[in-house]
């Protein structure tokens, strides 16, 4: 009877031969350890997901790492606090997945997802965002992303949504099917915000909620001119008149937050 060797032993012995010492049967039984251990191994390199995330406040990237160090496989390779750090990183570095903030100072998050879209349209984009789903979901989804996920629901849904999006699929949320298809049935072209630009329809929905121009501009470190020049296209284009009709059509629309 042939004595089978260990597996440790034959990988760590450079003087070991196995085709001497070992009979034919036994010999077997260790070329498919030495297979199985090496798709063990392999699987442990594939399983390591690489994660971008983009916040600029550092109290959520701490927390969303706190909620991803307790899965061992999810590494968060960088952090990023602006859009254009964002796509610095991504020219440059291979990302599995990136987990993107909607409002930031300079370029905003609907801004930076269409431009990662250019760069590296393969890396799936999770947006997360203080605003709810009817705020933007829609737009991010028609950008681009992958999901959209309210920093409220984080904890329990953001592992899930990562997961997902890694292997192609969207993540989305009930009440996000629920808004694309009352889109779908009365066509989005109803609605009169449809036609503002991704700014305009943020600036649009901070006005209606009752936030000043100036407190607007200092949100989204832009001008006061800036956000005044934002305001009179948006009267332009939707025929609002004044701040009153916008909170009034915000409200109504459940475009609050």
């Amino acid at each position: 009877m042939c004595e089978e060797p260990h597996l440790y032993h034959i990988l760590h012995n450079p003087s070991y031969k196995i085709m001497d010492d070992v009979c034919p049967t036994v010999l077997r039984r260790i070329l498919f350890s030495i297979k199985d251990h090496l798709i063990l191994s392999l699987c442990f390199v594939v399983m390591n997901i690489r994660i971008l995330i983009a916040d600029d406040h550092t109290i959520v990237r701490d927390g969303l790492k706190m909620i991803l160090s307790e899965h061992p496989d999810l590494k968060i390779i960088s952090e990023a606090a602006s859009g254009n750090e964002v796509l610095h990183y991504v020219m440059d570095h291979d990302v599995d997945v990136i987990i993107l903030d909607i409002s930031m100072p300079g370029q905003n998050g609907l801004d930076t997802l269409k431009q990662i879209k250019v760069l590296k349209p393969h890396i799936p984009v999770l947006i997360l965002s203080m605003y709810p789903e009817e705020q933007y979901a829609a737009r991010v989804i028609r950008a681009g992303a992958s999901g959209y996920l309210t920093k409220e629901s984080a904890t329990q849904e953001l592992v899930l949504a990562i997961r997902k999006v890694l292997h192609g699929g969207r993540y989305i949320t009930a009440t996000l099917a629920e808004i694309l298809a009352e889109e779908y049935a009365h066509n989005s072209q109803d609605f009169i915000h449809s036609s503002l630009s991704d700014r305009e329809f943020q600036i649009l929905c901070l006005i209606g909620s009752g936030k000043s121009v100036s407190t607007i501009s200092e949100e989204l470190h832009l001008s006061v001119k800036t956000v005044s020049t934002y305001r009179m296209r948006i009267i332009e284009k939707t025929g609002l008149k004044n701040n009153a009709e916008i909170t009034h059509y915000v409200i109504k629309n459940n475009l609050t937050h």
